[in-house]
C-alpha cells in the first residue's frame, strides 16, 4: 500500500513485527495492492463512513479503506502481534483509525457503533478469518434491530461459503439456512473471485468478495422461527418436510397444509416464501 500512502511496503511490515499468518486464527494476508483497493472501491463512496473491519492483521486492507477515504475504520483484531503494526497505521491516519484489541466473536456491533457522529453510516467491511466467518455472519443476519447498525457487507469467504450464502432453490446443492437467512434479509451476491496467489500463505481455495444489502421490509416473519424452521428442514434435508420438521413437536401435516407447502417436498426445494410463511405459522402455534 506504500505507493498510496507513503507507509513501508507490507511485506516488510510482516518481517519487522514477526507476523507470520496463523493457521489456528484462519489468517491468509493480503499483500496485492489492487486487490485491495478494489475492495475497498467496492465498499465505496466512505467519506461518510465508518467501515469495521474484522482481522485486519498487518493492515493492508485497512490501509486501502483508509486512503479511499473512510471516515473511520474501526479494526478488530484478537492477535496481540498485529497491534503495533496497526498502531503505525492509525499515526499515519490521525483520528482515523480505532484499534479494538478483542475477539471479533465477543462483540456488541451495535454498541460498538453507536456512538458515532450523525449522519454517518456503518459498513463492515473484511477479508474474515475463515475459521469464524459463517459464525460472524449468522450475528449480523440475526441481529435483533432491524433495519440493523449496518447499511452494507463487503466480505471475503472461501468460494464455497459464499455459493452456500446466494444460492436459490436453482442451486440445490448449496441452498440450505444460511441461504434462506441471507436471502430473507439481505439482497445478496458475489462481486468477484480471489486467486489463492492474493494470499500469503496461499489457501487451498479460491476465495470470493460477497456483498450483501440489507432489505429495508423484509419478508414479514420472526427471525427465531424463521431458524427453527430452516434448521429442521435442512438437518435432515434428504428426507421429505413431512419427515424432517417432525423435530419441531407440532401437528407438520396441518403445518405444510396451512402454509401451501407440500408435504413430498424437501427443503432445498421450496423458496424463501414458503420458509416465512412456515415461520408465521409455527410462531402462531407456539404463541397460540
Amino acid at each position: 500500500m506504500s505507493a498510496a500512502d507513503e507507509l513501508p511496503p507490507l511485506r516488510e511490515v510482516v518481517a519487522e513485527f514477526g507476523l507470520a499468518a496463523k493457521k489456528s486464527l484462519g489468517q491468509n494476508f493480503l499483500f496485492d495492492l489492487n486487490l485491495t483497493g478494489k475492495i475497498a472501491r467496492a465498499a465505496g463512496p466512505l467519506a461518510d463512513v465508518t467501515v469495521i473491519e474484522i482481522g485486519p492483521g498487518p493492515g493492508g486492507l485497512t490501509r486501502a479503506l483508509l486512503a479511499e477515504g473512510a471516515r473511520k475504520v474501526i479494526a478488530i483484531e484478537r492477535d496481540e502481534r498485529c497491534i503495533a503494526a496497526l498502531e503505525v497505521v492509525a499515526r499515519h491516519y490521525p483520528g482515523r483509525l480505532e484499534i479494538v484489541a478483542n475477539d471479533a466473536l465477543q462483540i456488541d456491533y451495535p454498541a460498538l457503533v453507536g456512538h458515532r457522529e450523525p449522519g454517518t453510516r456503518v459498513r463492515i467491511v473484511a477479508n474474515l478469518p475463515y475459521n469464524i466467518a459463517t459464525v460472524l455472519l449468522g450475528g449480523w443476519l440475526e441481529c435483533t434491530q432491524w433495519p440493523p447498525f449496518y447499511d452494507r457487507m463487503i466480505l471475503m469467504f472461501q468460494r464455497e461459503v459464499a455459493q452456500r450464502i446466494v444460492a436459490t432453490p436453482h442451486q440445490r446443492a448449496d441452498y440450505g439456512r444460511l441461504a434462506v437467512l441471507a436471502g430473507w434479509r439481505t439482497q445478496a451476491r458475489i462481486l468477484f473471485d480471489v486467486s489463492p496467489a492474493a494470499f500469503t500463505p496461499p489457501p487451498k481455495v479460491t476465495s470470493s468478495v460477497v456483498e450483501l444489502v440489507p432489505r429495508p421490509s423484509p419478508l414479514p416473519c420472526t427471525q427465531k422461527y424463521l431458524s427453527q424452521v430452516a434448521q429442521a428442514a435442512f438437518g435432515q434435508r434428504r428426507k421429505m418436510l413431512r419427515q424432517s420438521l417432525k423435530v419441531l413437536d407440532v401437528d407438520v401435516a396441518g403445518l405444510l397444509d396451512r402454509c401451501g407447502v407440500e408435504p413430498t417436498a424437501r427443503a432445498e426445494e421450496i423458496s424463501i416464501v414458503d420458509f416465512a410463511a412456515l415461520a408465521r405459522e409455527l410462531e402462531a402455534i407456539r404463541t397460540g
